[in-house]
């Protein structure tokens, strides 16, 4: 599951919130005006994501729909995971029943019947098809890289094929696509790029409105395949950063959101202590520093291990993610606790990250650098420099980086920040124009997910063209990139295990990315006007605003004390 975590910051103590920007010639800005609703039929859902431009199209990475998370209640999967119980079946949705082959090169997938889409056509299995040979034949489109082969349909039946065995990608193929009208996106002749103005969907709620105040969706009177959710309106606003985000928080002015929130009990907690809640369920997916191995000296292992050294991992816990938003990683192998403890190969048992700075020198000296008072050459005799790269609005981000800067500087390496707005940012980053930047992996069922994302040759892209599925840092190893494959190709939970063993070591050794925290599907709410919300005593799902799942939990949630 790809990750757009969107943590906004909070150094300034003036808060400041923000819309979306408006779009002019928009024919949805002038649609309704919902500011005087008596009545709590709706909720409001909040993003620290800044400025957005209207975008509704549900592939594009960037796009308003995706940042706020609001196309997966106009556009559904055919498939519901839940990463809270990754091993549990995924749940049925568009697709009324699923059936992968044995070996994984296959799947049929019955197409639900009595499904329509938002305009009262009927959906249909040539829609499905048309979705994924869409994606198939755009590589803009195919974000993780799937390597489809035939795509076809008999009757309300059908058939995925693949080039190579999908066990390590079933969620991502069918849990998180979304199924596009074949009668609407055929005219469009850029899929990748257009911003699909009038956005026609399955999922039970349409675009209202798009103005400077914000999103607002609009539950379909008819015509969805089940109950209608009892909430009749979704209002989203992008709030600016962090701090406006956590003020709407706990004022009431939103109600959902995923952000992380310093102080988070004394400053949203106890504003409301029996309605405001946070849920924070870890996964297998963590956040590091992708470190760029392109860019001369950070080519060298050595150095990348010397790094690894001293950055100090229970600060940035305490200090960048208020000893709550992100556990801190312990293993060597980047593997989260509790959920990445099976995981973990024997040599690496018991063996954990601690802050080594006079090993790292003695390293360092070993490998060719020299270390002249406060800075560290490399063997050619360069000063070694590194800029720090992540958006300005994401804090526990910015707040690591500065303490990375600092432990960096322990061994003579001269660090920079530097704050893009997201969009550059997420641009920077795809197209391999960074030395270094904090950012998420993958999640999924494995730790798969979370190596393929660092270390998978497969993925890698030239510098100046997007890596949209990961290999961001263009790290090389054919041995990883060989392990990987027979990790997603293997047909015995024992030779998975033999290259789990090998993709670890790689990753240890090598030191691709330098991991720092786990991560959660959770989120901050109230349950003061809707009830319903997942828990740990019910995780029937993750909770973050942006994910499949979201859908879920809106039709789930109910009017509190109904």
């Amino acid at each position: 599951m790809q990750r757009r975590k969107l943590f906004a910051v909070a150094l300034a103590s003036v808060v400041a919130t923000g819309g979306l920007a408006a779009c002019g010639d928009s024919p949805n800005a002038n649609n309704a005006n919902n500011a005087n609703k008596s009545s709590v039929d709706f909720l409001k859902i909040g993003m620290p994501n800044g400025t957005q431009t209207e975008n509704h199209n549900p592939f594009a990475g960037t796009s308003s729909a995706n940042a706020l998370g609001y196309k997966w209640m106009i556009y559904e999967p055919l498939t519901q995971w839940n990463p809270v119980k990754p091993a549990d079946p995924a749940t049925p949705w568009l697709a009324s029943a699923v059936k992968w082959a044995d070996d994984y090169k296959s799947v049929d997938i019955t197409v639900r019947d009595g499904a329509t889409w938002s305009d009262g056509q009927k959906l249909t299995a040539d829609d499905v098809v048309y979705t994924y040979t869409l994606i198939k034949g755009n590589d803009a489109l195919n974000q993780y890289a799937v390597p489809y082969d035939q795509i076809t349909a008999n009757g309300n039946v059908v058939k995925l094929t693949f080039k190579s065995s999908q066990f390590v990608n079933q969620n991502k193929i069918l849990a998180n696509t979304p199924i596009v009208p074949k009668h609407v996106w055929e005219k469009i002749a850029d899929p990748a790029t257009d911003v699909n103005k009038n956005p026609i969907g399955s999922g039970p709620y349409t675009l209202k409105s798009f103005t400077q105040a914000g999103v607002t969706l609009s539950v379909r009177d008819s015509g969805y395949w089940q109950d209608l959710p009892k909430v009749k309106e979704l209002r989203y606003v992008s709030y600016a950063d962090n701090s406006a985000q956590s003020t709407a928080l706990a004022n009431g002015e939103s109600e959902w959101s995923f952000v992380f929130i310093p102080n988070a009990q004394q400053t949203f907690v106890a504003k409301d202590p029996a309605h405001h809640k946070l849920w924070a369920p870890g996964v297998l997916g963590i956040h590091g520093l992708y470190i760029n191995t392109t860019v001369k000296p950070f080519d060298d292992p050595k150095l990348r291990q010397a790094m690894n050294m001293v950055i100090n991992r229970a600060d940035i816990f305490n200090q960048a993610e208020a000893g709550y938003f992100h556990p801190e990683i312990k293993s060597v192998t980047g593997l989260p606790p509790g959920a990445g403890d099976a995981y973990i190969a024997p040599e690496y048992k018991g063996k954990e990250f601690s802050v080594d700075v006079e090993g790292a020198k003695k390293l360092l000296q070993g490998a060719g650098y020299k270390l002249n008072g406060k800075t560290l050459s490399d063997p050619s005799g360069k000063p070694v420099k590194i800029k720090l790269s992540d958006p300005a609005p994401w804090s526990d981000y910015q707040t690591t980086l500065e303490i990375i800067k600092s432990n960096f500087a322990e061994i003579g390496i001269e660090a920079t920040v530097e704050k893009p707005n997201q969009d550059v940012w997420d641009a920077n980053v795809q197209k391999g124009a960074f030395e270094a930047s904090m950012r998420w992996t993958n999640g999924g069922a494995t730790p798969y997910d979370i190596y393929q994302t660092v270390m998978d040759g497969a993925l890698t892209k030239p510098i100046g063209t997007a890596a949209q599925q990961g290999n961001f840092g263009r790290f090389n190893s054919p041995e990883a990139t060989a392990a990987l494959k027979a990790y997603a190709n293997a047909t015995s939970d024992v030779e998975r295990t033999k290259q789990m063993n090998i993709i670890q070591k790689i990753f240890v050794e090598q030191a691709p990315m330098l991991p720092v925290g786990a991560d959660n599907v959770g989120a901050a709410y109230s349950d003061k006007n809707w009830t319903g919300w997942p828990t740990d005593a019910d995780p029937y799902s993750g909770a973050q605003p942006t994910q499949p799942y979201a859908l879920q939990i809106v039709l789930k949630l109910k009017p509190a004390g109904a």
